[in-house]
C-alpha cells in the first residue's frame, strides 16, 4: 500500500519493510522531538489490518495466541504472539476489541500468512476473519497527544503507554493529516521504539527467536493461561532454564559517521574486530538526545558490564533482558 501522505511537502519514502510510507518529512530530529512532546502523528498505513467477528471470537483467539484474551474488556489494548510448535515467534499481533469486533494490526505484508493460519483453525467456532488492509489504515498518536478524535473519525483505538493506535477508513488519511498534523516519519517512530527497548517482529526476531529473549514475557505472553501452540517451550524455559540469547540496548560511539546496520556482528571490545561473534545488531537509529543507539541480540552469558563493539563501532550495553 502506497500512502497518499507521501505527497506531503518534504516526504522521503521509506525503504525495506516500511516501504509505502514516509521515512521522514525533511527534519528527522525535529520530528522525533515532536513525537516526544506529544505532537503530530505517524502514518503507519502500510501495516496489515485484520478483524475477527462472531460470538466466539475472544474465546477462540485465546486458544491460538500467547495472551489471555477470553475476557478481554472492550477498549483495552493488548498484544500477543503466534508461536510455532517449537515455541519460535511467527507473528506479533496488536489487538483491541470494541465489543463486537476484534481489531488487530500486524507487520507490513504479514497479514496474508496470519489470515491463512487463522482460517485453518476456525473449525466449528462461530468466527469470521477478514483482511481489512485495503479498507482501513493505521495512524499513531504519541503519548501525551491532546488530539480529540471526532465522532466517527476512528473505527477503533488502541490506547497504550506509548500512545494511541488509531484505525480509520483508508480514504480519510489525508483528512486526518490536515486535521491532526504535522505528519512524522517512521524513522522518528523507530528511534523512540529503540529508546523504549521495544522489540519488533522481523527486526529483533529471526527464525529461532523465542519470547524470553526479547522481554515479551508478561507484555505479550501470559504465563497463567492454558495450552496454545508453542506453550510447552515457553513453560520449560520459564521454569527450568534460561533463553540462549538476550536483548540489549547499545549506546554507540557518536564519532562514527555510519550506523552499524541490522546483522552487524557484535563482539567484545577487548577482542577487537577479529574476535568471536557474540551477537548482532537488530535495529539502529539516531536519537535526538541520546545520539546513535541500537538494539542487539547477544549470547546470554555475555557479561552485563562488558564493553562491546558493533563491527568497529564502540558500544556500551544496557541490560534489557536479564541474563
Amino acid at each position: 500500500m502506497k500512502s497518499p501522505l507521501l505527497s506531503l511537502p518534504g516526504a522521503v519514502p521509506a525503504e525495506g519493510p516500511d516501504e509505502g510510507v514516509a521515512a521522514h518529512y525533511g527534519d528527522l530530529f525535529r520530528e522525533q522531538r515532536a513525537l516526544a512532546d506529544g505532537t503530530g502523528f505517524v502514518d503507519l498505513s502500510h501495516r496489515g489490518v485484520l478483524t475477527v467477528t462472531g460470538d466466539d471470537r475472544l474465546s477462540w483467539l485465546h486458544l491460538l495466541i500467547t495472551q489471555h484474551v477470553s475476557e478481554l474488556p472492550a477498549g483495552r489494548a493488548t498484544e500477543a504472539l503466534v508461536l510455532t510448535a517449537n515455541g519460535h515467534i511467527e507473528h506479533a499481533l496488536y489487538l483491541v476489541d470494541d465489543g463486537t469486533t476484534t481489531w488487530m494490526h500486524v507487520e507490513p505484508g504479514r497479514q496474508g500468512a496470519l489470515l491463512a493460519y487463522l482460517e485453518s483453525m476456525k473449525f466449528f467456532y462461530r468466527v469470521e476473519v477478514a483482511d481489512r488492509t485495503e479498507e482501513f489504515a493505521l495512524v499513531h498518536l504519541p503519548a501525551g497527544s491532546i488530539v480529540n478524535l471526532a465522532e466517527g473519525e476512528a473505527v477503533a483505538v488502541r490506547e497504550t503507554p506509548y500512545g494511541r493506535d488509531v484505525f480509520l477508513e483508508r480514504g480519510r488519511l489525508e483528512e486526518f493529516a490536515a486535521a491532526h498534523g504535522p505528519a512524522v516519519g517512521v524513522l522518528a517512530h523507530e528511534a523512540l521504539r529503540v529508546e523504549a527497548h521495544r522489540p519488533r517482529l522481523g527486526f529483533e526476531t529471526d527464525h529461532r527467536t523465542i519470547p524470553h529473549e526479547l522481554g515479551w514475557i508478561g507484555t505479550a505472553v501470559h504465563l497463567q493461561k492454558g495450552c496454545y501452540r508453542g506453550q510447552e517451550t515457553v513453560a520449560r524455559v520459564q521454569n527450568l532454564g534460561k533463553p540462549p540469547r538476550r536483548l540489549v540496548f547499545l549506546h554507540l560511539d557518536g564519532s562514527e559517521v555510519h550506523l552499524p546496520g541490522p546483522g552487524t556482528p557484535v563482539r567484545l571490545a577487548a577482542d577487537g574486530p577479529d574476535g568471536r561473534k557474540l551477537g548482532f545488531v537488530t535495529t539502529s537509529a539516531r536519537h535526538h538526545e541520546l545520539g546513535p543507539i541500537a538494539l542487539a541480540l547477544v549470547k546470554r552469558n555475555v557479561p552485563v558490564d562488558a564493553e562491546l563493539v558493533a563491527e568497529s563501532t564502540a558500544a556500551a550495553q544496557e541490560v534489557v533482558v536479564e541474563p
